[in-house]
């Protein structure tokens, strides 16, 4: 179904996800590698539309299961516009979270069903799964104090209990998908961290230097 490479970073808030997508897109150009990046959730117009009512601190009653939905939408949505076609074409697509998030946050999190979850996310990716995952692991605590004292979404607001549960959940994945997610402590320097997802990611990004980029996306 795909020809190019589709990798994912997941972890808590304050994991450093953003840091290092910015240091593998610069490599990856570098080498004349195309590159499509994007987030969770948002990435399109109705993706962003969708993000701004979750992370709207006004709906912190939202369920876990209005929750698992909306994302869900919005996961269709950004694999119908970006993801598959810039995949089709044969380039590097890296994203800001993806269903990993869903079955951490609103299966473990939440309390939802995890076959449940999954399920629903299958349906909307629709066959598009990561070839890498890369799950920065951070304790809770850690990704509050790096957050400062920007202004929490409604996710962050959450109990602390909460994102611990989370944080169990992430590291439970890495059980469930062996083939392809990777554990990386996010305590680590960025440098430290960038080299060892770089070192893990190039036998890959190798694989897929065959395939050229086409225009469109």
């Amino acid at each position: 179904m795909q020809k190019g490479l589709f990798v994912t970073l997941e972890g808590l808030d304050g994991a450093g996800k953003s840091t290092q997508i910015k240091r593998l897109v610069e490599r990856a150009q570098s080498l004349g590698i195309e590159t499509v990046t994007t987030r969770e959730p948002g990435g399109t117009e109705a993706g962003d539309a969708i993000r701004a009512i979750l992370l709207d601190p006004r709906f912190r009653t939202m369920t876990a299961l209005t929750e698992a939905f909306l994302y869900a939408a919005s996961r269709a949505q950004l694999v119908h516009e970006i993801i598959a076609p810039a995949l089709k074409c044969g380039k590097l697509v890296i994203c800001d979270r993806f269903l990993d998030s869903s079955l951490a946050y609103q299966a473990a999190g939440g309390g939802l069903d995890f076959d449940f979850v999954l399920a629903i996310n299958r349906r909307a990716v629709q066959g598009y799964m990561p070839d890498r995952t890369y799950i920065l692991d951070l304790q809770p605590e850690l990704g509050q104090r790096r957050r400062g004292e920007a202004a929490a979404d409604r996710v962050e607001q959450k109990p602390l209990a909460y994102h611990r549960r989370v944080r169990d959940g992430f590291l439970r994945l890495a059980e469930f998908f062996p083939e392809r997610i990777r554990v990386l402590d996010a305590a680590l320097t960025p440098d430290e961290l960038f080299m060892r997802i770089w070192e893990d990611l190039t036998p890959l990004l190798k694989k897929m230097g065959k395939y050229k980029g086409c225009s469109g996306v």
